[in-house]
């Protein structure tokens, strides 16, 4: 097996878009709203847990897989709304970090 990084992730996403003629609607907003609505479904599977049943959630035959699903999806639409954009979500994260550390030093109280 290969292994994976974003940008392979990114190539495979494009060309399965292309491949279906898909590109006319990827735009941004379109995007957005499909990361938006990913997201909530995410939200969904949790809503009415427990704080304790929520971290245990992977334990469960039911809700696992369809955790990992609503997890790849917004992880599908996040990837092709940094291609879209030109953004590089590694080295934005990597800067977002570097930000908040300086935002919050360790031994502050926020």
């Amino acid at each position: 097996m290969t292994e994976l990084d974003v940008a392979t992730l990114q190539r495979r996403l494009a060309e399965f878009a292309a491949a279906r003629n898909w590109q006319p609607y990827h735009t941004p907003k379109n995007l957005v709203a499909a990361l938006s609505v990913e997201a909530s479904e995410l939200v969904e599977i949790f809503q009415w847990l427990t704080p304790e049943e929520s971290a245990r959630v992977m334990d469960d035959p039911k809700r696992a897989p369809r955790v990992t699903d609503e997890v790849a999806d917004v992880l599908a639409y996040l990837l092709q709304l940094c291609e879209v954009l030109g953004i590089d979500p590694l080295a934005a994260l990597d800067a977002k970090i570097d930000r908040n550390e300086r935002r919050f030093p360790v031994g502050e109280e926020s």
